[in-house]
């Protein structure tokens, strides 16, 4: 392949709209997999992605068009800007437009090369899961690493570059029927802790000895920070302005305005999110291909600061593209590409210690929205539901379906641990970059029991 600065001269070189994007994202990737108790594959993938934004404008009006290609022949680059183009003449008016940003300085490191991965990364953690192949459990699960490299460049001058480091490690162990999951988000696989894992699973296999079957209701239950991480995820993607400008979210106050003031809890929670946060870094800027409620390729190339999207307790922000910020007059906001929350101290096994009575909730599985005015979830809990009694893990139980909304959540916590890097369960293919902390909550709502392993 030609490098990806060769790409973007070549597109801007043929573009002829009143305005050109160019994003070219250079992905290297290696994956690890395991099942029962030994190593199965694993491999290392390149790919290239090339996305042309023309802008045809008339007067204060833009019409846009976007089109994304993995070809890598750099004969083909011209077309595919003359398409996008083309695209651009026949849409409909752009809700969003907005001026694009100019600059005339380039990144130190705009004409370095793209830096790669491989499977020489999943040294430590191989070596982990050796040793644990030799006990009694049987381990299966699944690695992966990748860096993705994104150039963004402008026929107004604006040049932006960021590479991106994602990893992840899930292993799902089991034992005489039982089953648990344990996960962790990582940059780099530098000091992943997969004997900690290993651990906290035989500790959880030890634990479903005895089973319980036990009714549907509300339970007095505690969510590490991997299930907390599972229902802010989902907030965060929903804390769209315009959205509720418009009274179509659990946001909006009925009669017009938004939440944005309202106080969820008294307990110290702050959501937020922040391109520097330590060990969770990334992109300082915004490289949106298309343009939706809470991004505009209009703001490509702005800088995403940090957003505290609930702090304190109180909802503080919403997300604004800088057009829609303007139509309501309110301040712009683009979401970094991670979610953090903050509020507690308590460890998660002091929590379990000062419980009479609950269930701690160690997994969520297929989440879907039931109605988004409420922003009430549905999904499964899966590989893991415990019986605390007297400060004790005594016992697993039986799997159910649950109905939360992330919102009810933070109004009925009643305690709230440390935070902590986590991995989402269900949204960790999207989603790795979180920290959060472990919520007591009164009442969870396990609304039918479930059949699911």
């Amino acid at each position: 392949m030609i490098s990806p600065q060769q790409v973007v001269d070549i597109a801007l070189g043929a573009a002829r709209a009143d305005e050109t994007i160019v994003i070219v994202t250079d992905r290297s990737e290696a994956s690890l997999r395991w099942a029962n108790n030994s190593m199965t594959t694993n491999g290392v993938t390149t790919s290239r992605s090339t996305t042309v934004i023309s802008i045809v404008r008339q007067g204060d009006s833009a019409r846009v068009g976007s089109l994304r290609s993995a070809e890598v022949d750099p004969s083909l680059i011209p077309a595919l800007v003359e398409a996008s183009a083309e695209a651009a003449r026949c849409a409909p008016q752009a809700r969003d437009v907005a001026p694009l940003l100019s600059g005339t300085s380039v990144p130190a490191n705009w004409d370095g090369p793209v830096p790669g991965t491989g499977a020489e990364v999943f040294g430590d953690v191989a070596g982990s899961l050796s040793q644990g192949f030799r006990g009694v459990d049987l381990l299966y699960g699944f690695a992966r690493h990748e860096l993705q490299t994104t150039l963004l460049a402008t026929s107004t001058g604006l040049r932006r570059r960021y590479t991106q480091p994602t990893g992840s490690v899930e292993i799902n162990a089991k034992r005489g029927g039982a089953s648990a999951w344990a996960g962790i988000g990582t940059p780099d696989f530098a000091g992943v802790p997969t004997d900690l894992l290993l651990e906290q699973l035989s500790t959880r296999l030890d634990w479903a000895a005895q089973t319980i079957e036990l009714p549907p209701g509300r339970y007095e239950t505690i969510m590490p920070p991997s299930t907390v991480a599972d229902m802010m995820i989902y907030l965060g993607w929903t804390m769209s302005g315009r959205g509720a400008q418009e009274g179509r979210t659990a946001l909006s106050v009925p009669g017009g305005g938004t939440r944005v003031g309202e106080r969820l809890t008294d307990l110290p929670l702050t959501l937020y999110s922040d391109p520097a946060a330590a060990g969770l870094g990334c992109s300082p800027f915004v490289a949106a291909t298309s343009s939706s409620e809470t991004v505009s390729v209009f703001d490509n190339g702005m800088d995403i600061e940090r957003v505290d999207w609930v702090r304190d307790g109180v909802i503080n922000a919403l997300a604004y593209p800088r057009a829609a910020a303007a139509e309501f007059n309110a301040p712009s906001a683009v979401a970094a590409d991670n979610l953090l929350m903050t509020g507690g101290q308590a460890p998660l096994a002091d929590m379990i210690a000062e419980t009479e009575s609950g269930l701690l909730l160690t997994t969520l599985w297929y989440i879907r929205e039931v109605d988004p005015t409420t922003l009430l979830l549905t999904g499964l809990t899966r590989d893991g539901v415990y019986l605390v009694a007297d400060g004790e893990v005594t016992a697993a139980v039986n799997n159910f379906r649950f109905n939360e909304s992330p919102l009810d959540l933070l109004r009925r916590a009643t305690q709230v641990g440390a935070s902590e890097v986590t991995l989402p369960r269900e949204w960790g293919d999207w989603a790795t970059r979180a920290a959060m902390p472990s919520l007591r909550v009164p009442d969870f709502h396990m609304s039918s029991v479930s059949q699911a392993q």
